[in-house]
């Protein structure tokens, strides 16, 4: 079972379900997709037993067979390669990796190059819990790659919990894809409730079941519940603005392991939702 843990939003609390709900259950597997500011490591401590890097495929141009004929740069939606005159410039951190400027050729002129654009990590950490995030590396413009090769590492044994990068970008939709539900976390904000909007109708285009965890539960007004009721979106938790709760988040640790009456609370969070796949 795959459940995506996503927003609409930054600071919502994304991590903090994600964590806490791998700690509530056996046979888990935690993959952080938010690749460009990974934290779910920061957390759970896991022992990283593996890395590898990820790289896309960049044209490398050899001028010398070149006739300047300009069907690479006609065919490159991206403009990551570009004909003047009698040169050709290639501009790596637009390209897409698709390969197309190698196929158009008639010359043969290009070939392929790798350029590493970020790693992937794999660990274990507390209960045995699977941990896999990636890193893209700082001044990179896509995180795609780096995480369909996070989403690779997905156990087909295990409960896989994917922790989104935030808003509704291609980022969010490359995490969230092929989910069989996907959990949003909101709080009760007008900008909570703007952007969570958002992000429903995003999963309502790609068929992906939702449910709603309320986050810091208690500092705003009722019109994200009437809208929750509107919608017919269940709402599967509710955290309350508690200073216990943000003390452990400020220092790096689930709540849960320090108030353990909160796993209950989260199984039958994955029970309701269990429940709704066996429909």
């Amino acid at each position: 079972m795959n459940i995506a843990v996503a927003s609409g939003k930054g600071g919502t609390g994304k991590t903090t379900v994600a964590v806490n709900l791998a700690l509530s259950l056996e046979n888990v597997q935690l993959l952080d997709c938010d690749v460009e500011e990974p934290n779910v490591h920061i957390f759970l401590n896991p022992q990283v037993n593996g890395v590898r890097n990820v790289y896309i495929p960049v044209p490398k141009v050899d001028e010398k067979l070149c006739d300047y004929c300009g069907k690479c740069s006609e065919f490159c939606e991206f403009h990551a390669i570009a004909v003047i005159a009698k040169k050709i410039l290639v501009f790596p951190k637009l390209c897409h990796g698709c390969g197309g400027c190698f196929l158009v050729c008639p010359k043969g002129t290009i070939s392929e190059k790798k350029r590493k654009i970020g790693v992937v990590k794999k660990g274990t950490a507390a209960k045995n819990i699977e941990i896999v995030y990636g890193e893209l590396n700082v001044g990179e413009p896509m995180s795609k790659p780096v995480i369909r090769e996070v989403r690779r590492e997905k156990d087909p044994g295990k409960i896989t919990i994917i922790d989104a990068p935030p808003g509704t970008a291609c980022p969010v939709i490359a995490s969230v894809y092929g989910s069989d539900y996907c959990i949003l976390v909101t709080d009760p904000t007008p900008f909570g409730l703007h952007d969570l909007k958002l992000m429903v109708d995003v999963l309502r285009k790609i068929s992906i079941p939702l449910g709603i965890v309320v986050n810091r539960s208690g500092i705003g007004d009722e019109k994200l519940y009437e809208y929750c009721e509107k919608e017919k979106i269940p709402i599967l938790l509710e955290i309350p603005f508690k200073r216990r709760i943000a003390e452990l988040y400020s220092r790096g640790i689930p709540f849960i392991t320090e108030m353990p009456e909160w796993k209950s609370r989260f199984l039958a969070l994955f029970e309701n939702i269990r429940m709704y796949e066996g429909r």
